[in-house]
């Protein structure tokens, strides 16, 4: 029998893996660029962690974690998403000492027990930002900025970015009263997760997907209909802060998110292409969680992205760069002795970082050839006895369909002046 891998995970295979490497590029050159660090967290933490950090009402929390007991009887779990964990380095690691705001970023595989589809695995690797010390509109702005700018440079098209205020712990009980006294009527129509929330967190079942529950919350007071002032002021700020920057968005009344932790901005941006679960991130402000996990009151906003939705969306619009080429160079040994200056005049190629490879199968001219062209290499360098004899090295050009002999005492040096006018062209 073939062990094969758990369902929902994948193997990320050369050729998908170089469109990874160009995600991941994107991603540290845009954060860097806007002044973000990178964090790393383990993969997994105390449960406690997600229980107090994320909620105890969340589907996340009751129905998605990977936890498990250690030899020591301590419950840990993998982690399902990454703000917890940032915040409680933050904590742990007393960031809060240096200078404020706190701007971070992270990329990992994340682990949560779900129905698996299009984009969506049990695990699945997330881009994140947070941003810790700063309660400002600009600092929601900021970070809007740079999923929008993230998603201009991958040349992704058809975006909405969603916004909307789910207000302060002050304002949002007056809505939960509302809307309790909206939904009263209607409870028993309800799907069991929305009755289920109807005590605990009334809001989230504006963020219920059953069909039939969004019909029966059609015409129910939203957040908006009740921010305080200064939510209402903060929310203002925050959309005219992303007209400026010229960020194309919309006011999305439903939009509360499904973390606990979240007040005032939230936002998504979805797509279309890839399928029914259109969003390919999401985010908002966390004032309240550094507090709640043991932390000084802090400030904090941040988003999260699932990197498979984001190439499944390049793909749909074919936007993912063709994968490139393997190396500059490859050497056609034939025999022990020819193997041997070939493998001398590799190792010196590769001391100047210049990628060049050597058969290592010993097999016919003829096969060694078609494995350099399947590697896509600029150059097969070829090297047997008449060679040797000659001492000269064949160079053979396999986009032109041409060669040339250069003596092999000066290959190195010819070699690699070849490469960095490639290189600069």
């Amino acid at each position: 029998m073939v062990i094969q891998r758990a369902k929902g995970t994948q193997d990320i295979l050369p050729g998908m893996i170089e469109k990874w490497q160009f995600l991941e590029e994107t991603i540290r050159s845009v954060c860097q660029e806007y002044g973000y660090e990178e964090i790393r967290t383990p993969i997994f933490e105390v449960t406690e962690l997600f229980q107090r950090g994320v909620g105890d009402t969340t589907d996340i929390v009751n129905k998605e974690m990977y936890t498990f007991l250690d030899k020591g009887k301590r419950s840990l779990t993998l982690r399902p998403e990454g703000t917890a964990s940032v915040c409680r380095a933050y904590v742990e690691d007393k960031l809060y000492t240096g200078a404020l705001p706190l701007k971070l970023y992270y990329l990992g595989p994340m682990f949560r027990y779900e129905r698996p589809q299009t984009g969506r695995f049990r695990q699945f690797h997330q881009f994140g930002v947070e941003v810790l010390g700063g309660d400002k509109p600009v600092v929601d702005a900021e970070v809007i900025s740079l999923v929008w700018d993230f998603y201009r440079r991958l040349g992704l098209g058809g975006l909405e970015v969603h916004v909307n205020s789910v207000g302060c712990p002050n304002c949002r009980q007056q809505h939960a009263q509302e809307l309790q006294k909206f939904l009263t009527e209607r409870y028993e129509q309800l799907c069991r997760d929305c009755q289920d929330r109807f005590e605990r967190n009334p809001l989230r079942v504006l963020d219920c997907k059953n069909p039939l529950c969004r019909e029966l919350t059609e015409g129910a007071p939203t957040t908006l209909d009740l921010l305080c002032a200064d939510c209402s002021q903060h929310f203002q700020r925050l959309q005219a802060l992303l007209q400026a920057a010229g960020v194309v968005f919309k006011i999305n009344p439903r939009l509360v998110r499904g973390l606990d932790y979240y007040c005032k901005t939230a936002f998504e941006v979805v797509v279309e292409e890839i399928g029914a679960q259109s969003a390919i991130c999401g985010g908002g402000r966390y004032d309240r969680l550094v507090q709640e996990i043991g932390g000084p009151p802090t400030a904090g906003i941040g988003f999260a992205m699932g990197m498979e939705r984001v190439l499944a969306a390049l793909e749909a619009q074919q936007k993912l760069p063709e994968s490139g080429k393997s190396g500059f160079a490859m050497v056609v040994a034939l025999g022990a002795e020819a193997q041997k200056e070939g493998f001398r005049l590799v190792s010196k190629l590769r001391q100047e970082r210049i990628p060049v490879s050597i058969d290592l199968t010993e097999r016919s001219l003829k096969a060694q050839l078609k494995s350099a062209d399947r590697l896509g290499v600029n150059f097969a360098l070829i090297l047997g006895e008449q060679e040797l004899e000659k001492e000269v090295l064949i160079v053979r050009d396999l986009q032109l369909g041409e060669q040339y002999e250069i003596p092999l005492s000066e290959a190195h040096i010819s070699l690699s002046q070849k490469y960095r006018e490639g290189a600069t062209q």
